[in-house]
């Protein structure tokens, strides 16, 4: 090769990485400005957006894997690993996770990935929250299911009373006398009495009852048109219920219609449901309702203390 030739090359060469620096510049910039949020939090962890790559350390950490989980990456940028990719970058590292910081993880992704007001949320608001539950609760909740979605996924739910579960059904049946102070709802669920008599209760009607939701199928586009199918279908279907504001996720089974859109809310649960979501005065919050795609009956219904469930080939370790 000439020396003129390899003047030209060096030319080229120096021309094209002033463009690719140009382009860096342009998305970083692009990605600051419409993610200001995302920023603040790389600097307070001194990572920078552009220099992933030479940070890995920092981002196997449980502090980097809640920041990978809180932005969607706009066109031109890279996506950051998804949440079960950052999971096993810290199972292949040896590493470990806070306990608590799993919980953690799940909120500041919710935090983000949210509306500030609850609303009907799009396909791709879903689809992510979908990973994230998979990444953290280790659990298959899906906002959409055979086909059949609610009218929204996200909004807020109301404390209700207890179910009757049997003809003669009496309130002291119904747990501890702190949840008891809850009362019987006057009327039946939506799907009548759990079983004929008090002889046909079972174990698993018991836990039906005691972990339930309310959700508004009357309100469904096609409600009127597709029964008795939807109505058998929303029978006790299971669904994953977390509050957006601590993380707390509970398993609950569908076994009533409701709340009235008047009332401002857009789901229900049982005493029991309600007070693992928020304490005993937590009567109205924000939640996600996906349905559980469980269909071997495996999940059972009841708290969700994902932070005790060990990730395979992970310690977990007290905070």
């Amino acid at each position: 090769m000439s020396a003129l030739e390899k003047k030209k090359r060096e030319l080229n060469n120096k021309e094209f990485t002033k463009v690719l620096l140009a382009k860096h510049k342009e998305v970083k910039k692009g990605f600051n400005d419409k993610y200001p949020h995302a920023e603040k939090y790389f600097k307070e962890k001194g990572l920078e957006i552009g220099k992933v790559r030479q940070h890995s350390a920092k981002i196997i950490s449980a502090s980097a894997l809640t920041g990978s989980l809180l932005v969607s990456p706009p066109a031109g940028v890279k996506a950051l690993p998804a949440p079960h990719e950052m999971i096993e970058k810290v199972r292949l590292a040896g590493g470990t996770i806070e306990v608590e910081g799993m919980q953690k993880i799940l909120v500041d992704g919710l935090d983000t990935a949210l509306p500030k007001r609850p609303r009907p949320l799009t396909q791709e608001e879903e689809k992510h929250i979908e990973q994230l539950f998979q990444s953290t609760v280790s659990i298959k909740a899906k906002a959409t299911l055979e086909g059949e979605h609610l009218n929204t996924t996200y909004g807020y739910i109301g404390a209700e009373q207890h179910l009757r579960r049997y003809p003669g059904d009496t309130i002291d049946g119904h747990g501890i006398p702190t949840i008891q102070r809850s009362g019987l709802a006057p009327g039946l669920g939506a799907w009548g009495y759990f079983a004929a008599s008090k002889v046909e209760m079972s174990p698993s009607l018991e836990e039906t009852e005691k972990w339930y939701a309310v959700v508004q199928t009357l309100y469904l586009p096609d409600w009127g048109t597709r029964q008795p199918h939807l109505k058998n279908w929303y029978r006790y279907r299971k669904v994953l219920i977390v509050n957006t504001k601590n993380g707390n996720a509970v398993v609950a089974a569908i076994a009533d219609s409701g709340p009235a859109a008047w009332t401002g809310k857009h789901f229900g649960g049982s005493p029991e449901v309600m007070h693992y979501l928020g304490g005993s005065k937590y009567k109205k919050g924000a939640v996600i309702i996906f349905f559980v795609d469980d269909p071997e009956n495996k999940v059972p219904l009841g708290p969700l203390e994902y932070n005790k469930v060990s990730i395979p080939d992970i310690e977990l370790t007290q905070a």
